[in-house]
Formats: structure tokens, sequence, C-alpha cells
């Protein structure tokens, strides 16, 4: 049966702007936009616009004084908010900065990912796809890794206002430390992330012997992984993984981030991954038949991001798409062999040793076989109004405030010196 899919997208949030000398480019959402427009597949999917999420739609996450003074600041201002700036992470020194129409990023990156969400949940589409979406280190009250508003666990919390249980796979270089600490201690999420793994390394959690806590306990499932990671090393990891979690979890629906620092050639990664072997991971996960929400994330790149973000479009819509990429608005960009595949580099080492890997994997299924069984819910008719309380004494039971991320030095701890800058 033919999947019906939806695409979510404006293309004025290209331009948006972090920063003369900042890594993360909107700019690269427009770039994939205009690449799904000249290869035409947009005729194949819904395309939506999204709206701008509403305050009370983002506090039904994060805290309301935080959304305030998200909607409130501008540069202008900024001196009126000089001890925000710091308690929230946002300003001139931070990874996160303050510029000009902050607030509208956010509302626009997480309305797409909430009416998304409200999609699968209406049974209009089975798969919808919000690429500027999938900011996942952003917490309750707090800016991080570039990330603002999470709006993966605005769509998660959407979801499961009528799915018993949401499954969210994260295939970003970088540990998805937002999502995992707001659904740690429940047993309706299950969060699976496959990300580069060092002391020194943003976020610095993620660590195999993290596995959840109290209900949610063995629901976190974190795979660290070592600098050289190629497409074999990664499917021999991801496919026995997310094939197990389908068994012992059962989710009714899943949040798939498709992150593309993971790739090779990344202004911040240190992966050695091709468009086709991260794609192998979005066509794993679309052959299970879960309604299925795929959102973007990290990737600096931007050339290489627009790449893959369109090649994995086609490949939700089951549709090939020729190497030779066609005219668009951006042909110099992809200058000088305007294709769009790219072969990964030789040269890098891949530290993911075959022995590493049947470690990693071995503790990862033992943690999955301590699940009884799937978590059984009791739903109620879908409300014709699909909102949370307002009342923030009200606390979604679903959703953790605080986390003791707990690490332990082992066989799957990096050792190495990595260093990487704060990202997606």
């Amino acid at each position: 049966m033919k999947k019906r899919v939806a695409y979510f997208m404006d293309n004025d949030i290209g331009g948006f702007y972090f920063g003369q000398d900042h890594v993360m480019q909107p700019h690269r959402l427009s770039m994939t936009h205009n690449l799904v427009l000249a290869y035409g597949i947009y005729r194949k999917m819904e395309v939506y616009r999204p709206r701008l999420a509403t305050p009370e739609e983002l506090i039904q996450f994060h805290s309301p004084e935080y959304i305030e003074f998200l909607s409130r600041v501008t540069p202008d201002n900024r001196t009126l908010f000089r001890k925000e700036l710091d308690q929230y992470h946002v300003g001139k020194n931070a990874d996160c900065p303050l510029f000009d129409g902050l607030f509208e990023f956010c509302q626009l990156y997480s309305g797409g990912s909430i009416d998304g969400a409200r999609k699968l949940l209406s049974g209009s589409s089975d798969v919808v796809i919000n690429w500027p979406g999938g900011l996942h280190h952003a917490k309750k009250a707090q800016a991080s890794g570039f990330c603002y508003t999470n709006d993966i666990v605005l769509g998660i919390l959407e979801l499961l206002k009528f799915f018993p249980r949401v499954l969210y796979i994260d295939i970003d270089l970088h540990h998805g430390d937002g999502v995992e600490e707001a659904f740690y201690v429940t047993d309706r999420v299950m969060t699976v992330s496959f990300h580069k793994y060092g002391d020194n390394f943003f976020p610095g959690t993620g660590s195999i012997w993290d596995h959840g806590f109290g209900k949610g306990e063995y629901y976190a499932v974190n795979v660290p992984l070592k600098d050289g990671m190629d497409d074999e090393s990664y499917e021999s990891l991801f496919k026995p993984i997310v094939q197990k979690v389908m068994e012992m979890f059962r989710p009714s629906a899943v949040v798939l981030q498709c992150g593309a620092d993971s790739l090779a050639n990344d202004t911040l990664g240190s992966f050695n991954m091709t468009i086709k072997g991260h794609a192998n991971c979005l066509q794993f996960v679309k052959e299970f038949g879960i309604p299925t929400l795929v959102l973007g994330g990290g990737g600096y790149n931007i050339c290489n991001v627009a790449r893959c973000w369109a090649y994995e479009t086609g490949v939700l819509l089951d549709t090939a798409l020729d190497d030779t990429i066609p005219f668009n608005d951006y042909w110099e960009y992809f200058a000088p062999d305007h294709k769009l595949h790219f072969e990964k580099d030789n040269s890098v080492k891949n530290m993911n040793t075959p022995r590493y890997i049947d470690s990693v994997k071995e503790k990862v299924i033992e943690n999955l076989r301590c699940l009884c069984a799937a978590p059984s819910v009791q739903m109620q008719e879908i409300p014709s109004v699909l909102f949370f309380s307002d009342d923030e004494d009200e606390q979604d039971p679903d959703v953790s405030t605080h986390v003791d991320h707990r690490q332990a030095d082992g066989e799957f701890y990096d050792d190495d010196e990595d260093h990487g800058m704060d990202a997606s």
C-alpha cells in the first residue's frame, strides 16, 4: 500500500541568521527545499506551510518563564535581560546566539513538528516530514547545542495523547540528550540514540550505562560510537538493535531524527558515512509500516545536508533521484560536479573495530531483554482540541523535569581526547 506523505516547509525559514561565524545555517533548509522542487518530488506529497506554534503549545514542555523570555528578548533590548540571557544560555558568547526573529524561528520549526504529529494522529498521513525540526538538545528551561525549543518532545507529547507508545530514534552525530532527559522516567516513550561518545565531545552524555530510571528503566537506549564510523559498521549495529527494539517495545508511532552531521566531511563531524548509508536507516524504519514523523537535526556541510534530506525525501516516496542534480536556485553551490552523492573518505580510519561493535550490540540487546513486555496503556477517545492543561502545576506524568545521568568507566568508554563544538 502506498504511503501518504505530508511535507512541512516554509522557505522563509532559510532566511534566519545565527551570525557570521556560526556553523548552524538555516540556509541549508532553503537549499533542501529547492532540491525537492527541482526534482519534482513535491508533486507526490501533500505540502504544508507550517504555522507558528503558540506560546501555549510551547509550554506543554518548556517552562512559561523561558518561553516568555524567548518571546520578548531581541538584540535591541538585550541589556534588559542580562540575567535571563545567562540563566537560559542564550547570548553572544553562547552556542545559542541571540538573533533577529529568534522566537519566530522557534515557532516555525516547532509548529511543523506539532502539526506533523497531529497529521499522524488524525490518520490523514502515514509519514510526515519536517526537515527544519529535530532540535534535540533544548531543555525544559534552557537552550543548548544550537537548539532553543525542543520540537521533538513537543511532537511526542502530541502523539502520546492518542498513541500508547512512541519510539524515538536519533541518528544525529550528537546524543539526543534533551529528548532522553524529558522521557527518562516513563515507559511510554523509548529513546534510542546512535551517537559519537567521549568525555570531551558535546554534550558528554549518552553512555551505554544510561538506560532510564524508575518506571523508565531500560527505555533509554544509548549506542556510543567512535570516530570514522562508516556505512557497513553503522548498519551492523542499527538494524539488529532497531529490530530488537521493535520486537520488545512494539511502538504505535515513531519519531526519527535524521541529523546529517553523521555524514562524511561534516564541518563538526568525525563519522564517514555516505548519503546512501544514512538513508538506509530511514528505509529500514520505514519498512515497519508504523506512523512516522521524520525530522532534521544537525548538519554543517550545508550542501551535503541538502543532498541528504532531498534524497531521503525521495526514499520516503519510493522515488529514485538521478545522481545529476537538476538546475535549481542554488546550482553554483553544488559545483563542480553537480552530483547528488559522494564517496566516503578512504583516508579516514574507522575506530569502531568489529570487536567494539559486537560488544556494544551485545550489551544493548542484553539491556533490551530486561524489558518484560511492551507497557499497556488504557487510552481515552482523542479529544477534539489536542492540548494538555495549561496549569503548570499539573505536570504530565510522562515528562521528566530532572534526570540523574549516571556514567561509568568501562569498555564502552571512549578514552581518546575527543573535542567537539556544541552542536545539534
